[in-house]
């Protein structure tokens, strides 16, 4: 057997084990949370946020699914609600607006007076196959990344207090990771920035994205050193991955009580409609590590990246 067959015995392996775990309940000393609890869903009006969104509604916690198309969301929480999940409400939410975010905030504060989980799902990829366009490139920084940013400052002053703490967890990718052996960033000089948590800042991640993004602009993307497959979202989601270290950087100086603990994992090749059906893994799968860390009992995690319930290096 391969190299290539064995490391895909093993992630098939892997996921029959998690398939398997999704079927165990939590004891009750580890249910930190109760209908009580919010969680938001950005994208979740399908694929993996609504996978997402079926799964955390499913263990009890109340769900509000957004959706950039309010009819959309609509139609979503009603296939829910027919399948026994009461607790789900929606929200029009558009991640590019921020009017649309302040509206959402203003909502939510209202109606529910805050949220105790954020899950960042929304996002969109514009390559299939072995293509590798960056026609859309800005469109892809930012949705998933400048997107997700707006959504994590906007959300955390509305975090409810807790014992327990805050949960945001962002669904991103493998083909960002900064270690990985392959479609890794070139550079030198910019992986030390990226890789060193006593210089890495808001600044340099929001600098390397605007760098590539005049590359792109002026066409010498190609020679940049940036990673060689699907570089848009790679690009994106290498951000979004040092975004999440920077902010458990700077979110693990709140006091006991509220303490918000933020971590990045990898769904796999998951067959959606953004890898155009064309994935390996189920969205129950593809689902599971996002609700498996919003719900982590008793454990300050943050800073991490996961993948089939196991970290791995950024």
């Amino acid at each position: 057997m391969g190299h290539k067959e064995k490391s895909k015995d093993r992630k098939d392996k892997r996921l029959q084990e998690i398939s398997l775990l999704r079927t165990i309940p939590y004891a009750d000393h580890q249910r930190w949370w109760s209908k009580e609890t919010i969680a938001v869903v950005t994208g979740g009006n399908r694929g993996i946020g609504f996978e997402i969104s079926r799964q955390l509604a499913d263990h009890g916690v109340t769900v509000i699914l957004t959706s950039r198309d309010a009819s959309v969301g609509v139609e979503s929480i009603k296939v829910l609600q027919e399948g026994g999940l009461q607790d789900v409400a929606c929200h029009q939410l558009d991640i590019l607006d921020t009017s649309s975010i302040n509206e959402f905030c203003d909502w939510l504060k209202e109606n529910y007076g805050g949220l105790d989980i954020l899950i960042n799902n929304a996002g969109v990829n514009f390559n299939f196959g072995s293509n590798n366009s960056v026609e859309h490139a800005s469109l892809v920084i930012e949705t998933n990344y400048f997107g997700t940013k707006r959504m994590i400052e906007a959300m955390i002053p509305l975090m409810k207090p807790s014992s327990a703490g805050g949960r945001i967890v962002n669904v991103s990718s493998r083909l960002g990771r900064l270690n990985g052996k392959r479609n890794r960033l070139e550079n030198e000089e910019l992986r030390e920035k990226l890789s060193n948590m006593e210089i890495l800042t808001e600044e340099v991640i929001d600098e390397m994205v605007g760098t590539f993004l005049k590359q792109v602009e002026d066409g010498s993307w190609e020679s940049g050193g940036w990673p060689p497959t699907f570089t848009d979202y790679s690009m994106s989601k290498l951000a979004v991955n040092a975004y999440t270290r920077f902010m458990a950087n700077k979110l693990s100086e709140r006091p006991d009580g509220e303490k918000i603990f933020i971590n990045s994992y990898c769904p796999g090749w998951v067959k959606t409609a953004l890898t155009g059906y064309a994935g390996s893994v189920s969205v129950e799968d593809g689902a599971d590590s996002g609700v498996w860390l919003s719900l982590l009992p008793d454990q300050a995690i943050t800073g991490k990246f996961f993948a089939e319930r196991r970290e791995i290096n950024f």
